[in-house]
């Protein structure tokens, strides 16, 4: 659901999600670095918690993303969620039928939409060390 405000601790675990990759991690570790960063992002698109991204959740994160945007209408907005929704089907099922509806992203769906992609290294967040902050008074 949605929150108006999160506490301390909320905090601290979302931000635990952008920490980056340690140098020394084995391969075991980093895929289950990996997954669980990407959970973390299905999360944000299963709104409902059902194990599914919809195409209608879809639709609400694009809008929702886009929506600072002033010359980006929320017909655009619907048009680029459905367009990556297709995508997705493409990836995740391949070659669909005229009556076969695609129901959704699993997450074995999103871990295969995401393969070859290092997210790893792009999603994370460089905290400064609290001893390089005294240095700059």
């Amino acid at each position: 659901g949605l929150a108006d405000e999160i506490n301390f601790e909320d905090f601290l675990t979302i931000m635990s999600y952008f920490r980056p990759i340690e140098m020394n991690m084995d391969e075991e570790q980093l895929d289950r670095f990996r997954k669980n960063k990407l959970k973390f992002l299905f999360h944000m698109y299963d709104s409902d918690h059902d194990g599914k991204i919809t195409l209608q959740e879809y639709r609400n994160v694009v809008e929702e993303l886009l929506s600072g945007n002033p010359h980006l209408e929320k017909e655009s907005a619907r048009s680029i969620a459905d367009g990556a929704m297709m995508e997705a089907a493409s990836i995740c099922v391949g070659q669909m039928g005229p009556d076969q509806v695609y129901e959704g992203i699993t997450f074995e769906d999103f871990l295969k939409m995401w393969q070859g992609i290092d997210i790893e290294t792009k999603m994370h967040v460089r905290f400064l060390n609290v001893d390089t902050i005294a240095h700059c008074y």
